[in-house]
């Protein structure tokens, strides 16, 4: 049964922390600075035996006007109306504040379930909050402590509730559960889903391009820098192929950064490269491939995943052939580690050029995936001696024994010769450049680990 649990509330009450209570795992920042949640944020949430979907808000706000303060609002509103059941979340320590009051007025109005939780119940401090709360007309409220995992078995108790009263109105689903319960489930196993994560400088466009391949509104955007600060994973689909579309927060120079919430939202975004198939930096065409950009170019390829280079805005290039040939200019000079990685120029807010864009993700992704019979890749070793043979080290030749490809995603290949350790960067460039041009891995990280075969006439000599 899919069941969704929204935990809205005023800023600062603890919705990030109790989401992250929900999934097991810390997935939402925190801070005690309040506002930190801006986009919703998904995640499979688990108390006792019940699964559910949570989903993380922003903080409820009363602005209606064109701000960003009033585009989370939206966010959260939207979230409300596709849940099952919100979880309406106040500081019992603080007590109701009319903010609260004002919130629970119009949540009385939906007509999504809500439940009233009162978190911060971990000491007496609380009990007059918890009194309180009973004039905001939602019924009792829910004592927990989100940050010490307390009062959760209550909690449970009125989720499995809000639970059983979907089922009981869900007869259609319900039987259709159960005509499928003869079926085998291993005939067409799921197809693997593609992690594809937009990372880039602040204010590049990387949420406007996400809304734009989802086909929907999404994540926040807008002209303010630094809008996103989670990492928001969305499952989606292209044309069929099951994606989770990883949105993340702009990467400064670490010099810059000096806030403790822009340090966690870098460490979010580095995660989401670390987890991710395939990265799409995102360049503003206006001010391409500066030094921020290079560093996380940098960053993405010795992750060993797949990168794109997208140029957005590329509708505001005046001479667009010529800033095209000098962009695909800097990044061979700038990264010569990885030749031929794909340049995609596009607009985010127009929507041109994104089914290039997918094109690109799924060839390199197919590249990165690409694994080398042994065989072939012997006989390009022996073509590879032949014309360029290894240097003489000590007025002796180094010998290249036999190549194989020990692992995929990245490509990693395993080269056995004689003094490993002696073989100079130089010629494991050439040998790398070598397999990219012949097995057609253009893009794709590789990497070529040195593996040492011993003499076993060592001790004789």
């Amino acid at each position: 049964m899919a069941f969704t649990v929204a935990i809205v509330g005023r800023p600062n009450v603890g919705k990030s922390t109790l989401f992250n209570r929900l999934v097991g795992k810390k997935l939402a920042l925190v801070d005690d600075q309040p506002g930190v949640t801006r986009d919703r944020r998904f995640g499979p949430g688990h108390l006792g035996d019940l699964d559910f979907t949570v989903v993380d808000t922003a903080g409820l706000e009363d602005v209606f006007d064109e701000s960003l303060a009033a585009r989370m609002r939206e966010q959260t509103e939207e979230a409300i109306r596709q849940a099952d059941v919100a979880l309406l979340l106040f500081d019992a320590r603080a007590g109701i504040t009319p903010l609260d009051e004002h919130f629970a007025k119009r949540l009385r109005k939906t007509k999504t379930p809500i439940l009233l939780v009162a978190n911060k119940c971990e000491s007496r401090a609380a009990e007059a909050g918890l009194n309180e709360a009973f004039r905001l007309g939602l019924g009792a409220p829910l004592p927990i402590s989100a940050e010490h995992g307390e009062g959760m078995g209550t909690l449970y108790d009125a989720l499995r509730e809000a639970a059983n009263r979907k089922e009981g109105r869900s007869d259609e689903a319900i039987d259709a559960d159960t005509a499928l319960e003869g079926l085998p489930d291993d005939e067409a196993p799921a197809p693997k889903v593609l992690q594809l994560a937009i990372v880039g400088r602040p204010n590049v466009g990387k949420s406007t391009l996400a809304n734009a391949l989802l086909g929907e509104d999404r994540l926040l955007t807008g002209p303010e820098a630094g809008i996103t600060r989670d990492a928001i994973a969305v499952d989606w689909d292209w044309k069929g192929t099951p994606i989770r579309l990883i949105d993340t927060a702009g990467l400064r120079r670490r010099a810059r950064v000096v806030e403790k919430l822009e340090r966690l939202s870098g460490a979010d975004t580095d995660r989401a490269v670390r987890y991710a198939h395939v990265v799409v930096l995102v360049l503003d065409a206006n001010d391409m491939l500066e030094k921020q950009d290079l560093t996380i170019a940098r960053h993405v390829i010795e992750e060993g995943r797949a990168l794109i280079i997208a140029a957005n805005k590329w509708d505001a290039i005046e001479d667009k052939n010529e800033a095209l040939k000098k962009l695909k200019e800097r990044v061979e000079k700038s990264l010569p580690q990885v030749t031929g990685i794909p340049v995609v120029t596009l607009s985010a807010r127009s929507g041109r050029n994104l089914d290039k864009l997918m094109s690109a993700v799924f060839k390199i992704y197919n590249e990165w995936n690409k694994r080398v019979p042994t065989a072939q890749l012997n006989r390009y070793l022996e073509a590879a001696l032949a014309a360029h043979p290894p240097p003489l080290v000590r007025g002796r030749r180094i010998k290249l024994r036999y190549m194989t490809q020990i692992k995929t995603r990245p490509p990693t290949f395993a080269l056995f010769a004689a003094k490993a350790d002696d073989l100079p960067d130089a010629y494991s460039r050439y040998l790398i450049n070598g397999i990219r041009e012949r097995f057609d891995l253009k893009g794709a990280p590789i990497r070529l680990l040195l593996k040492r075969t011993d003499n076993p006439f060592a001790e004789r000599e």
